[in-house]
Protein backbone atom coordinates (compact mmCIF):
# COMPACT_ATOMS: atom_id res chain seq x y z
CA UNK A 1 0.00 0.00 0.00
CA UNK A 2 1.24 3.45 -0.92
CA UNK A 3 -0.22 6.69 0.40
CA UNK A 4 0.17 10.02 -1.38
CA UNK A 5 0.21 8.06 -4.63
CA UNK A 6 -1.49 10.46 -7.05
CA UNK A 7 1.73 12.25 -8.06
CA UNK A 8 5.40 12.73 -7.28
CA UNK A 9 7.25 10.18 -5.18
CA UNK A 10 4.15 8.08 -4.50
CA UNK A 11 3.24 7.64 -8.15
CA UNK A 12 6.88 6.95 -9.08
CA UNK A 13 7.10 4.35 -6.31
CA UNK A 14 3.95 2.65 -7.61
CA UNK A 15 5.46 2.38 -11.08
CA UNK A 16 8.80 1.13 -9.72
CA UNK A 17 7.25 -1.55 -7.51
CA UNK A 18 4.91 -2.82 -10.23
CA UNK A 19 7.89 -2.98 -12.60
CA UNK A 20 9.62 -5.12 -9.96
CA UNK A 21 6.68 -7.52 -9.85
CA UNK A 22 4.64 -5.99 -7.06
CA UNK A 23 0.95 -5.11 -6.91
CA UNK A 24 -0.09 -1.87 -5.29
CA UNK A 25 -3.02 -0.43 -3.35
CA UNK A 26 -2.92 3.32 -3.87
CA UNK A 27 -4.30 6.16 -1.77
CA UNK A 28 -4.53 9.92 -2.22
CA UNK A 29 -7.19 12.61 -2.12
CA UNK A 30 -7.47 13.05 -5.89
CA UNK A 31 -9.68 10.30 -7.28
CA UNK A 32 -9.15 11.16 -10.96
CA UNK A 33 -5.36 11.05 -10.62
CA UNK A 34 -5.52 7.72 -8.82
CA UNK A 35 -7.82 6.21 -11.41
CA UNK A 36 -5.49 7.31 -14.19
CA UNK A 37 -2.59 5.59 -12.45
CA UNK A 38 -4.60 2.39 -12.02
CA UNK A 39 -5.39 2.44 -15.74
CA UNK A 40 -1.70 2.97 -16.54
CA UNK A 41 -0.51 0.13 -14.28
CA UNK A 42 -3.37 -2.23 -15.10
CA UNK A 43 -6.30 -3.36 -12.96
CA UNK A 44 -4.53 -6.64 -12.16
CA UNK A 45 -1.65 -4.71 -10.63
CA UNK A 46 -3.32 -1.80 -8.87
CA UNK A 47 -6.36 -0.76 -6.87
CA UNK A 48 -7.15 2.72 -5.56
CA UNK A 49 -9.01 4.14 -2.56
CA UNK A 50 -9.41 7.91 -2.48
CA UNK A 51 -9.37 9.60 0.91
CA UNK A 52 -7.40 11.49 3.52
CA UNK A 53 -4.67 9.81 5.58
CA UNK A 54 -5.72 11.94 8.55
CA UNK A 55 -8.73 9.60 8.86
CA UNK A 56 -7.79 6.25 10.46
CA UNK A 57 -10.76 4.57 8.76
CA UNK A 58 -9.41 5.54 5.35
CA UNK A 59 -6.15 3.73 6.05
CA UNK A 60 -8.07 0.66 7.21
CA UNK A 61 -10.07 0.77 3.97
CA UNK A 62 -6.87 0.82 1.92
CA UNK A 63 -5.55 -2.25 3.72
CA UNK A 64 -8.89 -3.98 3.23
CA UNK A 65 -8.81 -3.23 -0.51
CA UNK A 66 -5.37 -4.80 -0.85
CA UNK A 67 -6.33 -7.89 1.14
CA UNK A 68 -9.62 -8.32 -0.71
CA UNK A 69 -7.88 -8.16 -4.09
CA UNK A 70 -4.68 -10.12 -3.38
CA UNK A 71 -5.18 -11.94 -0.09
CA UNK A 72 -2.44 -10.27 1.96
CA UNK A 73 -0.36 -7.16 2.54
CA UNK A 74 3.44 -7.21 2.48
CA UNK A 75 4.57 -3.58 2.31
CA UNK A 76 3.39 -0.24 3.67
CA UNK A 77 4.81 2.92 2.09
CA UNK A 78 3.72 5.88 4.21
CA UNK A 79 4.42 8.66 1.75
CA UNK A 80 1.59 11.18 2.03
CA UNK A 81 2.74 14.62 3.11
CA UNK A 82 2.53 18.34 2.49
CA UNK A 83 4.99 21.17 2.94
CA UNK A 84 5.13 24.93 3.22
CA UNK A 85 8.07 27.26 3.63
CA UNK A 86 8.40 30.43 5.67
CA UNK A 87 9.08 31.70 9.17
CA UNK A 88 7.13 30.62 12.23
CA UNK A 89 4.84 33.67 11.97
CA UNK A 90 4.42 33.56 8.20
CA UNK A 91 2.12 30.58 7.78
CA UNK A 92 -1.61 30.33 8.39
CA UNK A 93 -2.64 28.35 11.47
CA UNK A 94 -4.97 26.11 9.48
CA UNK A 95 -2.16 25.23 7.07
CA UNK A 96 0.19 24.44 9.94
CA UNK A 97 -2.42 22.20 11.56
CA UNK A 98 -3.04 20.38 8.29
CA UNK A 99 0.69 19.87 7.77
CA UNK A 100 1.26 18.48 11.27
CA UNK A 101 -1.77 16.19 11.08
CA UNK A 102 -1.01 14.95 7.55
CA UNK A 103 2.72 14.43 7.92
CA UNK A 104 2.75 12.94 11.40
CA UNK A 105 -0.66 11.63 12.43
CA UNK A 106 -1.33 10.49 8.86
CA UNK A 107 1.84 8.42 9.06
CA UNK A 108 0.83 6.97 12.43
CA UNK A 109 -2.61 5.90 11.17
CA UNK A 110 -1.16 4.39 7.99
CA UNK A 111 1.43 2.39 9.92
CA UNK A 112 -1.12 1.22 12.52
CA UNK A 113 -3.42 -0.12 9.82
CA UNK A 114 -0.59 -1.93 8.10
CA UNK A 115 0.95 -3.44 11.22
CA UNK A 116 -2.45 -4.69 12.36
CA UNK A 117 -2.71 -6.63 9.09
CA UNK A 118 0.88 -7.91 9.28
CA UNK A 119 0.18 -9.35 12.71
CA UNK A 120 -3.13 -10.88 11.64
CA UNK A 121 -1.63 -12.72 8.67
CA UNK A 122 1.82 -13.50 10.14
CA UNK A 123 5.11 -13.62 8.31
CA UNK A 124 6.33 -10.07 8.93
CA UNK A 125 6.42 -7.27 6.40
CA UNK A 126 7.98 -3.94 5.54
CA UNK A 127 7.10 -0.44 6.71
CA UNK A 128 8.69 2.35 4.68
CA UNK A 129 8.25 5.91 5.95
CA UNK A 130 9.08 8.63 3.43
CA UNK A 131 10.48 11.39 5.62
CA UNK A 132 13.13 13.97 4.68
CA UNK A 133 16.69 15.06 5.41
CA UNK A 134 14.88 17.90 7.21
CA UNK A 135 14.08 15.27 9.83
CA UNK A 136 17.73 15.45 10.86
CA UNK A 137 18.51 19.12 10.21
CA UNK A 138 15.84 21.56 9.14
CA UNK A 139 16.45 24.78 7.27
CA UNK A 140 15.71 28.26 8.59
CA UNK A 141 12.52 28.55 6.52
CA UNK A 142 10.91 25.21 7.41
CA UNK A 143 10.75 24.86 11.18
CA UNK A 144 7.25 23.36 11.47
CA UNK A 145 7.72 21.13 8.43
CA UNK A 146 11.08 19.95 9.80
CA UNK A 147 9.39 19.26 13.14
CA UNK A 148 6.96 16.88 11.45
CA UNK A 149 9.85 15.13 9.75
CA UNK A 150 11.80 14.86 13.03
CA UNK A 151 8.66 13.24 14.42
CA UNK A 152 8.64 10.70 11.59
CA UNK A 153 12.31 9.90 12.22
CA UNK A 154 11.60 9.35 15.91
CA UNK A 155 8.57 7.22 15.09
CA UNK A 156 10.51 5.07 12.63
CA UNK A 157 13.42 4.43 14.99
CA UNK A 158 11.16 3.37 17.85
CA UNK A 159 8.98 1.23 15.60
CA UNK A 160 12.05 -0.59 14.33
CA UNK A 161 12.96 -1.50 17.88
CA UNK A 162 9.36 -2.52 18.63
CA UNK A 163 8.66 -4.61 15.56
CA UNK A 164 11.89 -6.19 14.34
CA UNK A 165 11.47 -9.32 16.47
CA UNK A 166 8.24 -10.01 14.55
CA UNK A 167 10.00 -9.86 11.20
CA UNK A 168 8.59 -6.40 10.44
CA UNK A 169 11.29 -4.11 9.08
CA UNK A 170 10.94 -0.35 9.41
CA UNK A 171 12.92 1.88 7.05
CA UNK A 172 13.12 5.65 6.75
CA UNK A 173 13.66 7.11 3.28
CA UNK A 174 14.90 10.67 3.76
CA UNK A 175 15.37 12.57 0.49
CA UNK A 176 16.56 16.11 0.11
CA UNK A 177 14.51 18.49 -2.04
CA UNK A 178 12.73 16.62 -4.83
CA UNK A 179 11.27 18.05 -8.03
CA UNK A 180 7.54 17.40 -7.57
CA UNK A 181 4.34 19.38 -7.04
CA UNK A 182 5.26 19.49 -3.35
CA UNK A 183 5.01 23.02 -1.87
CA UNK A 184 4.40 24.68 -5.24
CA UNK A 185 2.74 27.94 -4.31
CA UNK A 186 3.79 27.51 -0.68
CA UNK A 187 7.45 28.45 -0.95
CA UNK A 188 8.36 26.91 -4.29
CA UNK A 189 7.57 28.27 -7.75
CA UNK A 190 6.48 26.09 -10.66
CA UNK A 191 9.07 26.13 -13.44
CA UNK A 192 11.86 27.42 -11.20
CA UNK A 193 15.32 26.49 -12.60
CA UNK A 194 16.26 25.37 -9.09
CA UNK A 195 13.92 22.40 -9.45
CA UNK A 196 16.28 20.98 -12.09
CA UNK A 197 18.97 20.62 -9.42
CA UNK A 198 16.75 18.55 -7.14
CA UNK A 199 16.28 14.80 -6.93
CA UNK A 200 13.65 13.37 -9.26
CA UNK A 201 10.72 11.28 -8.02
CA UNK A 202 12.26 8.33 -9.85
CA UNK A 203 15.48 8.75 -7.82
CA UNK A 204 13.53 8.35 -4.61
CA UNK A 205 11.37 5.52 -5.98
CA UNK A 206 14.53 3.65 -6.96
CA UNK A 207 15.80 3.96 -3.40
CA UNK A 208 12.50 2.62 -2.02
CA UNK A 209 12.74 -0.37 -4.34
CA UNK A 210 16.38 -1.09 -3.44
CA UNK A 211 15.54 -0.81 0.25
CA UNK A 212 12.76 -3.37 -0.10
CA UNK A 213 14.97 -5.73 -2.12
CA UNK A 214 17.45 -6.18 0.74
CA UNK A 215 17.63 -9.76 2.04
CA UNK A 216 15.21 -10.46 4.87
CA UNK A 217 18.26 -10.93 7.12
CA UNK A 218 19.14 -7.25 6.63
CA UNK A 219 17.54 -4.11 8.02
CA UNK A 220 18.76 -0.68 7.01
CA UNK A 221 16.91 1.79 9.16
CA UNK A 222 17.61 5.10 7.43
CA UNK A 223 18.46 6.11 3.88
CA UNK A 224 19.42 9.76 3.22
CA UNK A 225 19.86 10.97 -0.35
CA UNK A 226 20.72 14.15 -2.21
CA UNK A 227 21.21 14.85 -5.89
CA UNK A 228 24.78 15.41 -7.02
CA UNK A 229 23.98 19.14 -7.33
CA UNK A 230 22.66 19.57 -3.79
CA UNK A 231 24.64 20.55 -0.72
CA UNK A 232 24.34 17.97 2.04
Amino acid sequence: MITGASAGIGAAAARALVAAGGRVALAARRQERLQGLVEELGADNAVAVAGDVRDPAHNDALVAAAVEKWGRLDIVVANAGIGAYGGILDLDDDLLREMVETNYLGTVWTVKSGVRQFRAQGGGGDVVIVSSVAGYRGGADEAVYAGTKHAQVGLGGSLDRELRAEGIRVSLICPAATSTEFAIGAGRTEGSPQLDEYLSPDDVAHTIRICLEQPRSVRTTSWQLWSTQQQS
